[in-house]
């Protein structure tokens, strides 16, 4: 702690204020602070469950989330290779976390039966059989991942000598007969590789042409000779089989770098991917070159589907050109589809067609078949339950839209079944409900010819999921269940049969709780609306972890920009709120890109939700009597190709019109606004400052300030810094940071890997605002990432945040946190 502290001091960060501030103006905290009380306990009140739904709908899994780990975890050693930050321990993902005290509740009754884990296991992933009576377990243990299997009958053992090895994708993976399990395991292998007593070279990159790529491809890179052994050691794995009697495990597959490996559908053959060297410094692994190949069941060589290059060169919001999204048709026996880019995977490029998709049969050695041309970006693929019948969604990037066809791809047949603006939250028919095949498989639900869709329901009041059922052959949709107005309720999965569902329904007053739903007679709802009766009955019945916030109210807020783009936020209003009173107020905000006005202001959200403070939440104002608008409509609104260049006025004009509503409600005291943002709404908020006094102060947390240090692109922009030079500079604070004249608190992990809010980004932007004559302080959260996890930092985040604003956007009607 001396040395972040010394370090602290070296870069000006503590600027003295009043009680805050040694005799020579410069504050020197050494230790780590917290909250009041009232906040801590809430922020440490237990989590709800975690919840894993069997296929069948007759059972939960629940398990309690690990939260806020100690610092000293997060400064274990750690490993940034190739695009992931390597947990050496466990190998897995460094600072990733599972849940606690698995238990079985069944959803006809809501008996609870406990699993056995040993004391402090943590769950990290749950696989179903099909038929749900069996489950396995990824759990954490002192020095690996385990592998433990259970039953819905209490049976529950776990798999001796298998670590698993989940760095490049799922690790535990039911085969077509339900029996066994296909797992990456770590193979045999010796103690990892030491480091070199002194660098064996330089560190050297090289560019061969010239190739536009994003920065936000490249973070957490290869960058020595010995992060080249490192990635070989931890990411290399083996494929194997766990047998019916759990105790027999045989390996198909010499040891390698895998990132996918899959059984056909009918168990003869096996589909893997794996990644190849040389090792690139310049991408992560996603990008590298790899082999596709098929062998047989039992790992005899069959034929190369593809042998992919390094990615090295692709287009800014581009894809790689090749063979992508390699897989098993799901209503055949061993079929194989995948998509390749018509364009170069440039989406700049003028082409008739962007993408294709591919069939190949077994042998597997011959030429694949074109089966269809898309016009747009294939993204997404989903079989239908039976025959050759496909949905294919497409992305218009230009136009902000979204198409989905139905394709058969045995008779040759396409047509539009739907599509949307993908802006458009009120319009978004949701996404098809899946459901698993005998083998494992997934594939749309469907009842005769029509699918069962469900989605989160976007309206003016604020989001009302639903449960459609979509006709594939016209594409109207019948109406079965929808979120009642007074709620926020959703379909989490079918229960036994199509009239039974589980239900997860919360209010502002009601803990979320899981129900089994029951359909009954078609009703017009208040609304006019077609749809069915519900009965319901509980399975769960969690109790409130912080009742205190009940009294908080909630409400959405419908306004205009000045030239008529409407707008809205979410209102929070503290404990006690008496109507008309003027308080401080906190926005809370982070911009987006648009195509339109129509779609722009769109609620996000329900103000019925049960209410709760999670991290380093802007919420926790409202403890001291702050209000808070949330999720303030902060749109950008124009071509995706030039949205950027009026980036500025078009913030200014969102901010005007929220503060103006929030005054003109009576809620805000115009004198004492404050307004925080994390990462692009910290650059949000430092251009609002520059560009205007509507604020008393701000917070902006891991952020960029200056966008030339992105050259080839940032958020939706995909211009490079010397095709729009003028633009790159107008949305940079740092090149405004003489305007900024009130006071503005920067918080930032010292170790963030975004390659777009490096943490200099803010040490700079500290600089040019202090050493211009502004109020700055800047507070650097030693080992975090771009979000904050140890409890050390998020308690102390919450009390420098609380701090910043008592201070100097007027206070709450509380002492300042500290005093």
């Amino acid at each position: 702690m001396a040395e972040m502290a010394l370090l602290l001091l070296m870069a000006g960060a503590f600027m003295g204020q009043a009680a805050w501030a040694s005799d020579d103006g410069v504050q020197s905290v050494t230790e780590w602070q917290s909250p009041p009380e009232d906040i801590l306990e809430v922020l440490h009140a237990p989590q709800l469950p975690w919840v894993w739904t069997s296929p069948t709908g007759e059972y939960l899994l629940l398990a309690d989330p690990v939260t806020y780990p100690p610092l000293a975890e997060l400064a274990a050693p750690m490993y940034e290779l190739a695009g992931i930050r390597v947990n050496p321990a466990l190998n897995t993902i460094h600072g990733s976390h599972g849940s606690t005290s698995p238990r079985l509740a069944e959803v006809e009754g809501g008996a609870i039966s406990p699993l056995a884990l040993p004391d402090g296991a943590e769950v990290f992933d749950v696989e179903f059989t099909a038929d749900g009576r069996r489950f396995a377990l990824t759990v954490s243990h002192s020095d690996h991942l385990g592998l433990w299997v259970g039953s819905v009958d209490g049976d529950l053992m776990e798999i001796e000598g298998v670590a698993l090895n989940p760095l490049m994708g799922n690790a535990v993976s039911w085969l077509p007969d339900q029996e066994r399990l296909l797992v990456l395991r770590i193979p045999e292998r010796g103690p990892a590789p030491e480091p070199p007593a002194i660098p064996v070279g330089p560190k050297v990159v090289e560019g061969t042409e010239a190739s536009a790529r994003s920065t936000y491809e490249a973070r957490n890179l290869l960058r020595t000779a010995y992060d080249n052994e490192l990635f070989d050691y931890y990411f290399r794995s083996e494929p194997a089989v766990v047998g019916p009697d759990l105790g027999d495990v045989t390996v198909i597959g010499d040891d390698a770098h895998y990132c996918y490996v899959d059984f056909s559908p009918d168990g003869e053959y096996v589909l893997s991917e794996r990644v190849v060297g040389p090792w690139s410094h310049e991408v992560a692994w996603w990008r590298f070159a790899r082999e596709i190949e098929v062998r047989t069941a039992d790992g005899e060589f069959v034929a190369v589907i593809a042998s992919l290059p390094l990615a090295d060169a692709v287009p800014v919001h581009g894809v790689p050109e090749g063979p992508r999204s390699v897989s098993w048709r799901a209503t055949a026996p061993h079929q194989l589809f995948w998509i390749e880019a018509l364009d170069g995977g440039d989406p700049v490029v003028e082409a008739p067609h962007r993408d294709r998709l591919m069939r190949l049969d077994e042998p597997f050695t011959g030429e694949p078949e074109e089966v269809f041309r898309a016009e747009h970006r294939i993204w997404q693929m989903s079989w239908g339950a039976e025959g050759g019948t496909l949905m294919l969604g497409e992305w218009d990037r230009m136009g902000r839209w979204e198409y989905f066809r139905l394709l058969d791809v045995d008779e040759g047949n396409a047509s539009l079944w739907y599509d949307f603006d993908e802006d458009d939250r009120y319009g978004n028919p949701g996404d098809p409900v899946l459901r698993q095949l005998p083998d494992g498989r997934w594939v749309m639900h469907q009842n005769g010819d029509a699918v069962y869709f469900s989605g989160s329901g976007g309206t003016e009041e604020g989001d009302r999921p639903f449960l459609d059922l979509r006709d594939m052959n016209t594409g109207e949709t019948r109406r079965l269940f929808r979120c009642d107005p007074e709620r926020y309720e959703y379909f989490e999965a079918f229960a036994g049969d199509e009239d039974h569902f589980v239900l997860r329904s919360e209010s502002p007053a009601d803990v979320p709780n899981y129900y089994l739903a029951t359909l009954g007679d078609e009703i017009e709802a208040a609304d006019g609306e077609a749809t069915r009766t519900l009965s319901r009955e509980p399975i769960t019945s969690f109790e409130d972890p912080a009742p205190q916030l009940r009294e908080i109210e909630n409400r959405i807020v419908h306004y205009e920009r000045e030239d008529g783009v409407p707008l809205s936020f979410q209102l929070f209003l503290p404990p006690g709120y008496e109507e008309g009173t003027r308080l401080p107020v906190v926005i809370d905000a982070y911009p987006m890109e648009y195509s339109g006005a129509a779609t722009a202001g769109q609620v996000t959200g329900s103000a019925r939700r049960f209410m709760r403070m999670y991290g380093s939440s802007s919420l926790y104002f409202l403890l001291r009597g702050y209000a808070v608008l949330y999720r303030t409509s902060m749109p950008m609104i124009g071509d995706p190709e030039t949205t950027y260049d009026t980036f500025v006025p078009q913030l200014v004009a969102d901010a005007e019109a929220a503060v103006a509503k929030a005054v003109e409600m009576g809620v805000a005291d115009p004198d004492r606004i404050g307004i925080i943002g994390h990462s692009h709404g910290a650059l949000m908020v430092a251009n609002l400052l520059a560009h205007t006094d509507l604020f008393t102060a701000g917070i902006a947390r891991s952020g960029s300030y200056n966008k030339t240090n992105q050259p080839f692109g940032f958020q939706s922009e995909r211009r490079s810094l010397f095709e729009a030079r003028d633009v790159y500079i107008q949305v940079s604070p740092l090149f405004f940071a003489d305007r900024v004249n009130e006071p503005i608190l920067i918080i930032h992990g010292e170790d963030d890997s975004n390659p777009g809010t490096r943490t200099f980004q803010s040490e700079i932007f500290y600089e040019a605002v202090r050493s211009s004559g502004g109020t700055a302080r800047l507070v650097l959260l030693p080992f975090e990432d771009h979000g904050y996890q140890a409890w050390e930092s998020v308690e102390h985040v919450l009390w420098e945040q609380l701090r910043w604003f008592d201070m100097y956007v007027g206070g709450a009607g509380t002492e300042a946190p500290g005093n």
